[in-house]
């Protein structure tokens, strides 16, 4: 075999940005590897923002994205859309990441076309089916059907491993999310919103929130809010929050109930990924309930506050980059506290190394499908950091 068809599939802003740095490195490859890519545009205009970043073209638009769309919308018109593109495109493997219901429908598709599957970050676990839903079962679904498993860490490599999954499948690559920061975040970048642009950088602390997982919507989100609201009054004149607020009408509108009207916390809309990554360079610490973040700050300097009881990613809890506390108010307002209030606290979580990656993990990717498929003889490099 000289040359091979290898289609992306991607549907949401987080995907299109762990995946993009793959998609840049196959189109390295002009002689041997074919490329396609194809999104169903789960998430519409935020996939666009990562697209136009990275000046990505998609060969396949499913554009399936309507309002009040449920799991089950996204899993039928991905599946139906998908099955057209490959039945047409006819790839030698797709590339699928994470744990989105794309994902899932992703491989699923392939799996019934009998195309090979790659797995781009695989092995994450939290071991429970219903935290976070759907991604551990998305996840884990999708594990099960894949052929090359791209595991992030050494941990990952374990939690496969545990699952019988076979280690000659297993390539630890480092996560594909630190080549995609290191090439985003520019110490001279200008912010184009006019709040971020007042912001005291120089002379604050800033703190970035972000909250949107399911099964934090209601009580636990407000416990949370009402905890930033506490940290506003008591660091008034030291601290700045700064809450780029989901569109979700559930997460908007405890926001407003809770925090609208609190002078230090500055209430925006959803960042395009490039100033996103930028603001979490400048912010003191981080607390969020997202997956990725747990990613990205350590890469920066940042700790990390998670609102969560259960994380996939244990890797820098165990590296001491991050800190697992839930929404409990006392426990959230205890631990923002300790991180503005103890400076050996703060230094000891932002100096902790970074377990994720070091900005080869798709150079690693593309090389391993090359070897994979005989296109290249020596067996890739594999990433050695974390576990």
């Amino acid at each position: 075999m000289s040359r091979i068809k290898v289609m992306t599939v991607f549907g949401t802003r987080p995907e299109a940005i762990k995946m993009a740095p793959v998609v840049l490195e196959l189109a390295k490859y002009p002689e041997m590897i074919t490329p396609v890519v194809a999104v169903t545009a789960q998430h519409r205009e935020m996939l666009d923002q990562v697209l136009s970043l990275f000046q990505i073209e998609p060969h396949h638009d499913l554009d399936i994205m309507c309002k009040g769309q449920t799991l089950f919308d996204i899993t039928c018109r991905s599946i139906q859309g998908l099955n057209q593109v490959m039945a047409q495109e006819k790839p030698d493997i797709v590339l699928v990441h994470g744990d989105t219901t794309t994902t899932f429908a992703g491989a699923l598709t392939a799996f019934y076309h009998q195309i090979a599957v790659g797995h781009v970050e695989a092995g994450l676990r939290t071991h429970n089916k219903y935290s976070p839903f759907p991604e551990e079962m998305n996840r884990k679904l999708t594990g099960s059907l894949t052929d090359l498993h791209f595991a992030p860490t050494g941990t990952a490599r374990e939690n496969l491993l545990a699952e019988a999954v076979g280690p000659e499948s297993i390539f630890v690559t480092g996560n594909t999310v630190i080549d995609a920061l290191k090439a985003t975040v520019d110490p001279a970048y200008r912010f184009a919103d006019n709040i971020l642009q007042q912001v005291d950088y120089a002379t604050l602390k800033i703190i970035l929130v972000t909250t949107h997982r399911r099964e934090n919507l209601g009580e636990p989100m407000r416990r949370v809010y009402q905890a930033l609201r506490d940290i506003a009054a008591e660091f008034s004149d030291k601290v700045e929050i700064v809450f780029p607020v989901h569109k979700n009408p559930l997460v908007r509108k405890v926001v407003q109930e809770e925090l609208g009207g609190v002078s230090q916390v500055k209430l925006i809309d959803p960042l395009d990924y490039q100033p996103f990554a930028n603001l979490m360079a400048r912010s003191h610490l981080i607390l969020t309930d997202s997956g990725g973040i747990q990613e990205e700050a350590p890469a920066l300097g940042k700790p990390v506050l998670v609102l969560r009881d259960t994380t996939e990613r244990p890797e820098a809890i165990e590296a001491g980059t991050v800190k697992l506390i839930g929404t409990d108010r006392e426990k959230v307002y205890a631990a923002t506290k300790l991180l503005l209030t103890n400076q050996a606290e703060y230094e000891r979580m932002s100096n902790a190394c970074n377990p994720y990656g070091d900005g080869l993990a798709a150079a690693r990717i593309v090389k391993c499908v090359l070897w994979k498929y005989g296109l290249t003889r020596e067996r890739p490099g594999q990433f050695c950091g974390g576990k």
